[in-house]
């Protein structure tokens, strides 16, 4: 048995009688769990996958001697995670055209929590991309979920005094790269609206007035669909780009206003079937990211809710 930073954990098989206790307290923060390994790993999948492998491991543990079981959850699950990115990463250098987070459909009760809903926007996945993976961890960790140091520590296996430093170098990349500037719900609504209706006319005034000037579209077809093998920067070539129909299928289509990762986006219909998802990046009125996914094994969850939280 061992004692490390105010928790105890032993080795030992846990009483089956332990085992509801250790169900009810894994169910209690299942969301906030799949929550950390998402903003981590970008894809639903991956997570689930990560959730299953925290049970094992804590369904080993004897609910007695852990002190902190938030926080002891956590822990496993970040460390799963972490081994998940490898394989994740060696996926992405393989990947055809732009890689982007797996799209999840979100409450409206998200978007009232605006921190979380910037931690799990697509534009901030993107900017988290950008990190190593302990340091795109320990920022998660802290600047989302408020755990200590020496918590994180456990979590990453540094030190508290390193983790301390990963926090300050996240934490200053992700301020240089963060969108900037706030809308409230009406606001929001309003822009989606008229970008939504200047993408269904394919009128190009209607996308130049609702586009920011140096506004990026990013496109994610995995090889799968056709899709933007590159980034397309600047509301000329991207307004230009919508009108033209770079969005458009044979068949019947729909745009339908929804909540992707907690902030605005369009699901894509063709037929009546997914065809898929057009999120968003609001800044000051105007839209200054477009991420349009279409790979259907990312589509999986823009249909049903998706429960996140803190």
């Amino acid at each position: 048995m061992s004692e490390h930073s105010g928790r105890i954990t032993d080795t030992r098989q846990p009483p089956h009688e332990s085992l509801d206790d250790a169900t009810d307290v894994f169910l209690a923060h299942r969301d906030l769990l799949f929550t950390v390994a998402y903003e981590i790993l970008g894809s639903a999948a991956d997570a689930e996958d990560v959730l299953q492998e925290t049970w094992l491991r804590w369904a080993a543990v004897d609910q007695a001697v852990v002190r902190k079981k938030r926080a002891y959850l956590v822990q496993i699950c970040t460390r799963q995670a972490l081994d998940r990115v490898r394989a994740l990463g060696r996926r992405k250098e393989s990947y055809v055209g732009s890689w982007l987070p797996e799209p999840l459909l979100t409450s409206p009760d998200v978007a009232e929590d605006i921190a979380l809903a910037d931690s799990v926007s697509m534009a901030m996945l993107l900017v988290l991309e950008t990190l190593a993976p302990v340091e795109r961890a320990v920022f998660v960790l802290r600047e989302v979920f408020d755990l200590a140091y020496d918590e994180i520590a456990d979590a990453v296996d540094r030190s508290p005094a390193a983790v301390r430093q990963l926090a300050y170098r996240a934490r200053a990349h992700v301020a240089e790269r963060r969108p900037r500037g706030t809308a409230s719900p009406a606001q929001t609504r309003a822009a989606l609206h008229a970008f939504q209706q200047a993408v269904e006319t394919g009128e190009l005034q209607s996308l130049l007035d609702i586009l920011a000037p140096d506004v990026v579209a990013l496109s994610d077809g995995g090889g799968v669909r056709h899709a933007l093998l590159r980034p397309i920067v600047g509301a000329d070539n991207v307004a230009r780009l919508l009108a033209a129909g770079w969005w458009k299928r044979a068949g019947a289509r729909t745009l339908e206003p929804v909540q992707i990762n907690g902030g605005p986006a369009l699901l894509v219909r063709v037929d009546g079937e997914v065809d898929g998802v057009l999120a968003v990046r609001l800044e000051n009125g105007y839209v200054t990211g477009a991420y349009h996914v279409r790979n259907p094994g990312k589509l999986s969850h823009v249909e049903h809710e998706i429960a996140i939280s803190r």
